[in-house]
């Protein structure tokens, strides 16, 4: 089990890692190969990708607009509006971390405040990636400098516009849609 997520399992249900062999390791995957023993004891084989976890950030600013930001993401063909969000450097890295620095890279945005929202298991049919999502308060606006390969637009919008962009498939990427939806319930407290 993933040490990021604590939950409780019915020990009838646990699969036992029996061998794992590596597939593909790139810059970005790791995939691997497992064979596990299955609860009736028979053998199966896993495939996934393990992956050491990322950040993403809901800014908000005094008005109540939020900072998204727009790219191409080349896997679907499209241009998403996105939380800023980002691979952590390595599995030990403190999630916090990884949410300043993908704050300030993809917009510029300093936060004086961040809390934690939650974390979030993005494809648990196939791979350990969990992101930590958090809200930043008190920004103060600076320079984007975002990473030779990237290409990224700022979009400020209103609260109420990104929860109708997720509800008519403008906004159509998992941890914002629930960073955004989160932020709403939380505002309604």
């Amino acid at each position: 089990m993933d040490r990021r997520i604590r939950m409780r399992f019915d020990s009838d249900l646990i699969e036992t890692k029996i061998r794992s062999e590596d597939i593909f390791d790139g810059t970005l995957l790791h995939v691997r190969r497992d064979t596990v023993k299955l609860p009736n004891g028979a053998t199966a084989a896993r495939e996934w990708i393990k992956h050491p976890g990322a950040s993403a950030v809901i800014p908000i600013l005094p008005d109540g607009r939020i900072v998204l930001v727009r790219q191409y993401r080349y896997p679907i063909g499209a241009i998403t509006l996105e939380v800023p969000a980002g691979k952590l450097d390595s599995a030990d890295e403190d999630p916090l971390v990884c949410a300043t620095r993908e704050l300030s890279e993809e917009t510029g945005y300093t936060a004086g405040k961040i809390r934690k929202i939650t974390t979030i298991a993005t494809t648990v049919g196939f791979s350990n990636e969990v992101i930590h999502l958090y809200a930043a308060e008190e920004l103060k606006a600076g320079k984007q400098h975002t990473d030779s390969d990237e290409f990224i637009h700022v979009s400020l919008v209103p609260l109420e516009e990104a929860v109708a962009m997720t509800q008519d498939g403008r906004i159509v990427d998992a941890k914002s849609i629930i960073s955004i939806l989160m932020l709403m319930r939380m505002r309604q407290k």
